[in-house]
């Protein structure tokens, strides 16, 4: 749906929205209160379907020329009106209506409040964001690029996006997950892979769950990428290696107290003259290469994306402008 152009000279919003996850009415309601209060011209509506996962909307959205794009939905309609909008210069207001809304926690936005979202979207601050670029490669040879906002996982992180309940995941957000993890854990299943970090040599691992990600906090608060933040130009990558000791006990300790040890000095203290576990490492660069000797899944933003057999990926640095709250700037990140 694409309503009237806006007088010459004023400042509108087009707005790109997932019927499935927002009630329309009632943000057309929100949206047409928040043009009144900041001068805007009518906004322009485009709605996803279950033939357009948000590209068409996207692209209509932009089209229109819009000062700014609220994108309503959770990080998976995010993640697809991201690609279009980055690389417009387009400012993006996010409209968190999904489960997970990763990206909106890792920028501190607000969740549940459909108001003050749009209000943040129609008047607040730009602020630029990296955004991760992903080609898949498959085993019949293909490829494909994506992006991504928050994070791309292969192992335990793809199982979860692939195997979930979407009806239950609904219902009870997260703790749907708990099945697909508990199942990923006491299978213990592992892959080989060579990886390369920017132009460094080449190594071999053997893995369990290999998460890359722009921001690195997780709902319930755990810090998963200690040292991840969307603006600065790096990727940062976790990979879990729990053999068959007692490698997810280690894990389950570092994953607990990872925000103690990197927010706090005596958590710095305590984690600079603790042994490094092998179970669990970290490593950042700008570009990753992952070669796989069998096709695993993978997930992006939550949504899985098929089996892989080949990963490269990028950090776009400043791709993309996202509207926060007005006021001092803040490094957005995920921690």
């Amino acid at each position: 749906m694409n309503d009237a152009p806006a007088e010459r000279g004023r400042r509108r919003a087009a707005v790109v929205v997932n019927p499935s996850k927002v009630d329309i009415k009632v943000l057309r309601s929100v949206v047409a209160a928040a043009e009144s209060t900041h001068g805007l011209a009518p906004s322009t509506w485009h709605e996803t379907s279950a033939d357009d996962d948000g590209r068409g909307a996207s692209a209509a959205a932009i089209a229109a020329a819009p000062s700014v794009i609220l994108v309503a939905g959770g990080d998976g309609t995010l993640r697809v009106a991201a690609e279009a909008i980055a690389s417009t210069g387009i400012p993006l207001g996010l409209v968190p209506a999904g489960t997970g809304n990763l990206f909106a926690r890792a920028l501190g936005l607000p969740l549940g409040d459909l108001k003050r979202s749009v209000d943040i979207a129609c008047s607040g601050r730009d602020q630029v964001v990296d955004v991760g670029q992903v080609s898949l490669g498959r085993s019949d040879g293909t490829n494909r690029d994506e992006v991504f906002l928050v994070m791309a996982g292969i192992g335990l992180d793809a199982h979860m996006a692939g195997h979930t309940n979407e009806r239950l995941k609904r219902r009870i957000g997260w703790l749907a997950y708990s099945d697909p993890i508990a199942r990923s854990i006491i299978g213990n299943r592992q892959f080989d892979l060579h990886y390369r970090l920017d132009d460094r040599p080449e190594a071999a691992a053997r893995a369990h769950t290999i998460i890359v990600g722009n921001s690195g906090t997780l709902t319930g608060g755990v810090l998963l990428l200690p040292e991840a933040v969307v603006d600065d130009g790096l990727l940062d990558a976790v990979m879990l290696r729990p053999g068959k000791g007692p490698g997810w006990g280690n894990i389950g300790y570092r994953l607990t107290f990872n925000r103690m040890l990197h927010r706090t000095r005596f958590g710095r203290l305590v984690g600079r003259f603790s042994p490094k576990a092998r179970a669990i490492s970290y490593a950042q660069a700008r570009t990753m290469h992952l070669r796989l000797e069998e096709p695993q899944e993978i997930q992006l933003d939550g949504d899985s994306h098929g089996s892989v057999i080949s990963v490269s990926l990028t950090n776009l640095h400043h791709a993309l402008i996202v509207r926060v709250p007005s006021g001092p700037a803040a490094r957005p990140g995920g921690r």
